[in-house]
């Protein structure tokens, strides 16, 4: 089995439902288990403006699916809680595959680990509290050395409870 690392985000609705709501269809999979995800935090949108601010979270799966398949899974996912990606820049849910067990992959639809990994505070503050010694495939450090390397004023990322009531993921 493969351990994937997952980005989840959501800034339409109630962002910590629509995470939790993705990581249990994750879970639903047969080739997929769920290991740990990350407390949600709230952040300021990025690389663009939307009064909607985004829940984000991460977590690590393992499973007997490859890379591709993996995200094809993670996008209907999407689609079954109804993303359109044709329309807009805020959505529902969002689930990017940032890594799968380190591995370096450059496809037409598929890079990892993600370009975006060391660049994205709604990344690194969740992966390094959640896992701060997790390595990246590329740059060799860990989630904690590149949280700490990462100053942006204009990123913002805020730790958030899950909803009460609900079981920790």
């Amino acid at each position: 089995m493969a351990r994937a690392l997952i980005g989840l985000g959501s800034n339409l609705g109630d962002g910590r439902q629509n995470l939790l709501a993705a990581w249990h269809q994750l879970g639903a999979t047969p080739e997929i288990n769920l290991d740990r995800l990350s407390q949600p935090y709230r952040s300021k949108p990025l690389g663009y403006d939307s009064p909607h601010w985004f829940t984000n979270a991460v977590g690590f799966v393992n499973t007997k699916l490859t890379p591709t398949t993996l995200l094809a899974r993670l996008l209907a996912v999407e689609k079954a809680l109804g993303r359109d990606r044709r329309i807009g820049l805020d959505r529902i849910i969002d689930l990017d595959l940032l890594d799968y067990d380190g591995r370096l992959v450059h496809e037409a639809d598929l890079t990892l680990p993600h370009p975006g990994i060391p660049h994205r505070l709604f990344v690194l503050a969740p992966l390094a509290r959640l896992a701060p010694d997790w390595r990246h495939p590329v740059y060799k450090e860990s989630a904690a050395q590149l949280l700490a390397r990462l100053h942006d004023p204009d990123q913002e990322a805020t730790p958030l409870d899950w909803p009460a009531g609900e079981p920790r993921p």
